[in-house]
């Protein structure tokens, strides 16, 4: 039955909620469930403590359920909106916040469509296998091994039967040749008999795409092999390899966006979290929907912009006197907001306190229609008629901060998440220091960056949902 709830739990997880139980009594800190290396002292602390009556614990989770498994997502909401999820349970709750499952279907539906999910990750996994040996080697890369124009690197390191050095090719046994094979007439070079197999290692450099994400594999090594280096988790080298596996596949699959730098801290905790890789994999997709666009990158702007240009305008509406200090000050763009947008204030707070946040963010925003519009089977989809009377019936399904753009005429994915309002809040707070202190844009800098550990995740939160609500009846006078 607990794979009828959410799918399969980390054994360790599982353990250390068993071992709390017979304590009986709450845990200090997240950092039971994060271990930090010892050796490392000088990290944010972990202020987050889930409290009775507040945080989302199992048997509030458990009880949110129908006989049939369906969730009532507005009691979870209410719950993490106050205090968050217990660690315990924490990668359960994340499939349905992220919307890797609808809170309307079953247990027979959501083990049928994990089952799918797991074979459709095997499949794009053996793809890239197939292009490169090292994924799901165990293997991470860091070094280049490819050219732009798609010849080798002589000198590249990797697993055996990988490179053959000696003639600048990919050297594969049969399965390679016939996977890649498969892969290579997938991108419209179709090609037939044991001519296609023979010319299969010279003509896959050839194709732009391949060449592409060959080249970035080493870039997600460098980045994979810094990221949450403070963990025990990643002390185990197989759980860095998962990491790099997931983002070098996600690479693959999403070949409009690839990898860009900051994506690695975003999918590490859905590996900490959720023991199955595909599992893992899907979570993080999921995410990558709400933040693709802040990496989608041409050669005049960066897809984080549009979020810093609301940004400015939130600003400039809520405390002028700070937008045009800022402004004098050569950062008008808020450029230096920047790294909070991008990896969603990882470096602001310590891992724990930062996933407190990021469900809280979640809660927030929450819609269950964009939720049922992610479901691949066609019966998640509901006409104009079904939105507007489910609406009207359950509108504690929509979390808060999106109640308040409905309210408001905004319904939708929010073009401007909770986590602008978020940066906007920690600004307004500290609005007398940069007045008083920021001479210039290395100060802005500097006094955001000694905010480090030092800031409170809820109250963050609720100073976001409060400014929100500001915004919008400013902003709905000056339309009227």
């Amino acid at each position: 039955m607990e794979l009828g709830y959410t799918g399969d739990n980390s054994e360790m997880s599982i353990i250390k909620f068993a071992v709390m139980k017979l304590m009986k009594k709450d845990m200090p800190n997240t950092d039971f469930f994060y271990e930090i290396r010892p050796d490392c002292d000088d990290i944010p602390k972990t202020r987050f403590k889930p409290k009775a009556g507040k945080t989302l614990s199992e048997r509030k989770w458990r009880s949110a359920f129908s006989e049939e498994g369906y969730l009532d997502i507005g009691k979870v909401l209410s719950r993490i909106q106050r205090g968050g999820v217990h660690p315990s349970i924490r990668g359960e709750v994340w499939e349905f916040l992220l919307g890797c499952f609808d809170p309307k279907s079953s247990f027979a539906e959501r083990i049928s469509l994990r089952t799918h999910r797991r074979e459709q990750y095997a499949k794009l996994k053996a793809d890239c296998q197939a292009m490169d040996s090292s994924v799901g080697s165990g293997v991470i890369l860091t070094t280049p091994r490819i050219n732009q124009d798609g010849s080798l690197i002589h000198n590249s390191e990797h697993p055996e039967g990988g490179i053959d050095r000696e003639s600048s090719t990919v050297n594969l046994n049969q399965t390679e040749v016939e996977s890649l094979g498969q892969v290579v007439r997938n991108h419209n070079m179709d090609r037939n008999g044991d001519d296609c197999k023979m010319e299969i290692a010279s003509s896959m450099p050839m194709d732009k795409e391949i060449v592409q994400w060959m080249i970035i594999l080493h870039q997600i090594g460098l980045d994979v092999v810094r990221t949450d280096r403070t963990l025990k988790f990643y002390e185990n080298s197989s759980n860095l390899a998962k990491l790099w596996d997931i983002l070098a596949v996600y690479a693959w699959m999403d070949k409009d966006i690839g990898y860009c730098q900051g994506m690695s801290d975003l999918c590490s905790p859905m590996v900490v979290l959720l023991e199955n890789e595909a599992d893992a994999f899907w979570c993080f997709e999921r995410l990558m929907r709400r933040m693709r666009g802040n990496f989608r990158c041409t050669d005049t702007s960066v897809g984080v912009q549009k979020q810093l240009q609301n940004l400015a305008s939130i600003t400039q509406v809520l405390d002028p006197k700070l937008h045009r200090h800022l402004e004098a000050l050569g950062g008008g763009s808020y450029i230096f907001a920047f790294r909070m947008l991008m990896v969603l204030f990882r470096r602001e707070f310590s891992f724990g306190d930062a996933l407190f946040l990021w469900e809280m963010m979640w809660a927030l925003e929450y819609d269950p229609e964009i939720i049922a519009s992610y479901q691949e089977t066609s019966s998640s989809a509901l006409n104009k008629n079904g939105k507007e009377k489910r609406r009207e019936k359950s509108k504690h399904q929509w979390g808060k901060f999106e109640r308040n753009n409905i309210t408001n005429g905004l319904q939708g994915f929010p073009e401007t998440p909770v986590a602008v309002f978020l940066v906007a809040s920690i600004l307004k707070t500290n609005s007398s220091i940069l007045l008083q202190e920021a001479q210039g844009i290395d100060d802005v800098v500097k006094i955001l960056n000694d905010l480090t550990g030092k800031l409170d995740a809820k109250k963050a939160c609720s100073g976001a949902l409060k400014l929100h609500k500001k915004y919008l009846r400013k902003a709905k006078k000056k339309v009227h």
